[in-house]
């Protein structure tokens, strides 16, 4: 099951989109939307579930100038949102199944095959690996707006990344060669062992879909398969 992440229904809105009768302090915002995630990744749970992904785009906000430009406006500290949104996904996950795998997409907008996010991991990577209590991070590295893999360094053992470097917002296909170029980059930083490959995104975050045809989606995910095979084995 794939779900937005608790941060998502604060980040767009902020403090003007939460009623002020209802919460007159956001402090209680964030308390109550982290148990409402707990009892819902319970109820997920009961159901069958045994992988559980929270999408998130609000930790790759936090990595763009312009993204904090626009909190601080707003009278949101960029340098403490991290913080308050990782506190908000612990809450949620306090106390879950041991068998129940959970993840986060960190994502950069991928609506029309467009983007929102620039600036590399480093301002929230530490946060990020050692900070949130998820097992895995999806994270998106198809273009030099995500800078370079050196956020990797702080991955802990026991945690994995996986790889966002066949972009999913054209249908060029990717050359074999340079994406094991960039897996042995990153694995300078990380055990090869703790990362994976896949797309950087959905095909198709809204109904609008991306620029790119169905059988350059399986195009895709063929390269993705055959690259795992080659650099990680069977």
């Amino acid at each position: 099951m794939t779900i937005p992440s608790p941060s998502m229904l604060h980040y767009r809105g902020g403090r003007n989109m939460i009623d002020r009768s209802a919460y007159p302090s956001v402090d209680e915002f964030y308390r109550d939307l982290g148990q409402v995630y707990k009892q819902a990744i319970r109820g997920f749970y009961a159901a069958g579930c045994r992988y559980l992904q929270l999408d998130d785009c609000s930790f790759a906000y936090l990595c763009d100038p312009a993204q904090r430009e626009m909190l601080a406006r707003r009278s949101d500290d960029p340098d403490k949102q991290a913080k308050i949104y990782a506190d908000m996904i612990n809450a949620a996950l306090t106390g879950r199944p041991r068998d129940l795998i959970v993840t986060t997409h960190v994502c950069r907008g991928n609506f029309r095959s467009t983007f929102i996010a620039s600036g590399d991991y480093q301002p929230i990577a530490d946060l990020l690996f050692n900070e949130v209590n998820v097992d895995g991070y999806f994270l998106e590295w198809d273009t030099d707006r995500a800078g370079g893999f050196e956020p990797l360094r702080f991955l802990p053992k026991g945690k994995t990344v996986v790889l966002g470097l066949i972009t999913t917002k054209t249908g060029s296909i990717e050359n074999k060669d340079f994406i094991k170029s960039r897996i042995e980059e990153a694995s300078k930083y990380a055990p090869l062992d703790q990362l994976c490959l896949s797309p950087q995104c959905g095909f198709a975050s809204t109904e609008e879909g991306n620029v790119l045809a169905e059988d350059e989606q399986w195009a895709k995910l063929r390269l993705v398969t055959e690259l795992a095979d080659e650099v990680w084995g069977r």
